[in-house]
């Protein structure tokens, strides 16, 4: 139990040395790595591009292909500029998801990583109702309680159902590595709380996000 809170910490992987000292978390390391393997996936993936795709492009144009269709269809044309930020949101949020898989503890399970994303998401959101619509607009949809409601709701919905998902399948998988031997247990356990579990919270916080900004930029 002891060693189970310990893993629960937000701990600091290291100290920089200026202003008395400001602690980096390792939340904050992981995004690190997260976003050089994404980088360095988008350059192995894009080098040497084919008219007709084969192999590996089949099947990164193929994501691509449907992550553009799937926003489209909620956004419509009139949102596709703002596809790019929703398809970047996903990406991490599911590679952050699986770190557990490579030995990381996923950064979404640090509760100040999952309200930046939604703070993040939801400042996006308004940002797209103020381009489409003009900040007087905006302004006056303030007034309404319901809509200053859903201002403050919001972002808090997508936080704590990120974060408690995710802290839920850490300590699920957590108690299974150290209370189930038998064998191909744990196994199946992390296919599903690791991989399945982690992409589907991925594509909820998006999903609703995307509903959000399908609502702000609509006509």
């Amino acid at each position: 139990m002891e060693n189970m809170m310990e893993e629960l910490e937000s701990k600091t992987a290291f100290t920089i040395p200026v202003l008395g000292g400001i602690p980096i978390a390792d939340s904050c390391v992981v995004t690190w790595v997260i976003m050089a393997a994404v980088v360095l996936l988008s350059i192995i993936l894009t080098h040497k591009l084919k008219k007709v795709p084969t192999g590996s492009q089949c099947i990164l144009e193929g994501l691509m292909e449907w992550l553009d269709k799937f926003f489209t269809d909620i956004l419509g044309h009139k949102g596709k500029k703002y596809i790019p930020f929703l398809e970047t949101l996903i990406i991490y949020i599911a590679f952050a998801n699986l770190a557990g898989i490579f030995g990381f503890v996923p950064p979404t399970k640090d509760i100040n990583v999952t309200a930046a994303l939604a703070g993040i998401a939801i400042v996006y959101v308004q940002s797209a109702f103020i381009i489409e619509k003009g900040p007087f607009k905006w302004l006056k949809s303030l007034l309404n309680p319901i809509n200053l409601l859903d201002l403050i709701t919001r972002p808090l919905s997508l936080c704590m159902r990120l974060f408690g998902n995710v802290l839920g399948a850490f300590v699920v998988m957590e108690l299974v590595k150290t209370g189930i031997c038998a064998i191909g247990v744990p196994v199946i356990a992390s296919a599903y709380f690791d991989i399945f579990d982690g992409l589907l919270q991925a594509y909820v916080f998006v999903f609703l996000t995307s509903l959000y900004m399908a609502e702000a930029i609509e006509d």
